[in-house]
């Protein structure tokens, strides 16, 4: 089988190669992936990989070389650590030989729906699977663009690779994902997941679009039949995927977005859900997604290929990757105008938040630089109680820029475009129970249709938080005051006492920027 020759092989700095499959189609892809034992087929079609000892990022051993002029906008810590152009040069090396005298996958695509704002980006691989991760989750170029395709970003993934020398070259373990901003180039060694690559992309996004003034966002994003948009951010398990996944309504993209003078568009052009305990029922459109062409990863299955999406022998991060295009209500051209409204999705722990607020420009400000959920007993080894997580932006994993550059932006799109901000709990109430996804349906569908703000509100103490005294398609409207879930009110003051002192610690971190990100006072006031 002979495939195109992508341009500028020659400049990759590798020797030898023997076959260049180059932007495989998604048959060709599953033939190698077969044949080289890499994936079995699931009884839906879908390709089901494994991703080795390693089932979710590598955090400790991602870095930013340390050299001029990135190094001035890069905001360095246990987030984005340094290392010096010698050693970074020495892995490039050690890379550039794991992927020379083989054959390679080269996948071109893009990262940005938005003609003003994407990127060109190659990827490099040995592995079929990884340029079928690749080919699901970025923008796929057409056959006329790949004949002038030029790459504005390499990814070298020599996933196979071990550096036996870390220790004395002071790095964290044998695996490496590290990035050189200036040349454009980013290396990834001893890690098989694919999500690194996603993620490293999206920290690149994270870098490039704030300095030209657009923001960089991960969240999630929906359009109604009125063009009305509508952004959903929040941390793993807060039903972010779930909520902007609704079947009267288009979506724009799943994960991460930008937002520039146009309005708000998808840097993928797939989606990559969790599917431990997915069922047909609660989930109907990721459940029917998982068909052919999308890519299973560390799923237990039976002899035939049947999913038991419950066992989590292997991980609780079992993921699917899919084209966009699974989803039968999603926006085409993955970008749309500039939003309405924005969602903050906490899943809180602790009971005492309302199931729906409604936040000023300062206020989400505030919520968004704490980026708040919790976790609740049980649902890790060694928690007994909740805990808060605090997570800058909805995802501080993955920016290189200090939180309060994207707070900024935000604050200005908020008052530039008018947009209505609101926090909605996914998590417990006072008696301990969930949220029924139910309600909170209601809640978001009331700040969608606009009728949240024709009702009444009240205030929760403390927090100052806004929330609704009444509210259509609620079960109950009492429950829209947690208070009201509570039987021993003077046990819940507590509680909301000590999640503010948790809010008030964290934000800590903020009081050194200069009044222009003083917004503390938006925040919980003991």
């Amino acid at each position: 089988m002979s495939t195109p020759t992508p341009n500028g092989l020659d400049r990759l700095g590798l020797e030898n190669i023997a076959k260049v499959y180059y932007n495989l189609s998604y048959d060709e892809l599953q033939a190698h992936e077969v044949n080289k034992n890499e994936c079995k087929i699931s009884s839906t079609g879908s390709a089901m990989c494994d991703t080795g000892i390693f089932t979710g990022r590598s955090p400790k051993d991602k870095y930013f070389v340390d050299q001029s002029p990135s190094n001035k906008h890069i905001s360095w810590g246990k987030i984005n650590k340094k290392i010096e152009k010698e050693k970074f040069d020495k892995l490039y090396d050690l890379t550039k030989t794991q992927l020379s005298n083989s054959d390679i996958y080269i996948m071109d695509v893009y990262a940005g729906a938005s003609h003003e704002s994407r990127r060109s980006v190659r990827f490099i691989s040995q592995v079929a699977w990884q340029a079928h991760f690749v080919k699901n989750m970025f923008i796929r170029p057409t056959a006329e663009e790949l004949e002038t395709f030029e790459p504005d970003f390499v990814v070298y993934n020599a996933c196979k690779i071990v550096n036996e020398d870390y220790k004395e070259m002071d790095l964290h373990s044998d695996v490496y994902v590290a990035f050189n901003i200036e040349e454009n180039i980013s290396i990834i060694g001893g890690t098989w997941y694919g999500g690194e690559m996603k993620k490293g992309i999206f920290s690149m996004m994270n870098y490039w679009l704030p300095l030209e003034g657009k923001l960089s966002m991960h969240c999630s994003a929906n359009v109604g039949e009125d063009n009305d948009v509508a952004l959903f951010f929040g941390l793993s398990g807060t039903g972010k995927t779930t909520l902007s996944t609704d079947p009267h309504r288009a979506l724009i993209g799943d994960d991460e977005h930008g937002w520039d003078d146009e309005g708000v568009f998808n840097f993928e052009g797939g989606c990559y859900a969790k599917v431990i305990n997915l069922d047909e029922k609660s989930e109907p459109e990721i459940f029917a997604a998982i068909r052919k062409d999308a890519l299973l990863e560390n799923v237990v299955h039976d002899e035939v290929g049947n999913v038991d999406y419950d066992d989590i022998s292997k991980t609780q991060n079992t993921r699917v990757s899919y084209p966009i295009e699974h989803i039968l209500n999603h926006k085409e051209d993955l970008q749309s105008g500039h939003p309405q409204n924005i969602i903050f999705l906490s899943y809180d722990a602790f009971g005492v938040l309302p199931p729906v607020s409604k936040l000023d420009k300062e206020q989400a400000m505030y919520y968004f630089l704490s980026g708040y959920t919790a976790k609740v007993a049980g649902t890790e080894r060694g928690i007994t109680e909740p805990i808060t997580a605090f997570s800058a932006c909805f995802g501080e994993a993955f920016l290189p820029l200090h939180p309060t550059a994207y707070a900024k932006l935000l604050g200005e799109k908020i008052d530039k475009h008018n947009v209505n901000v609101y926090l909605v709990n996914t998590g417990l109430n006072g008696a301990g129970d969930r949220m029924s996804i139910k309600d909170t349906r209601a809640c978001i569908n009331g700040i969608l249709d606009g009728s949240i703000l024709d009702t009444e509100f009240d205030t929760l103490p403390i927090f100052n938080l806004h929330f609704p005294k009444t509210l259509k398609g609620i079960h109950d409207n009492a429950i829209l005051n947690p208070e009201n879930t509570w039987e021993d009110k003077e046990k819940m003051m507590e509680t909301l006492k000590h999640l503010a002192e948790e809010f008030n610690k964290n934000f800590e971190r903020y009081s050194d920027n200069g009044s222009e990100f003083d917004c503390t006072d938006a925040g919980p006031q003991i």
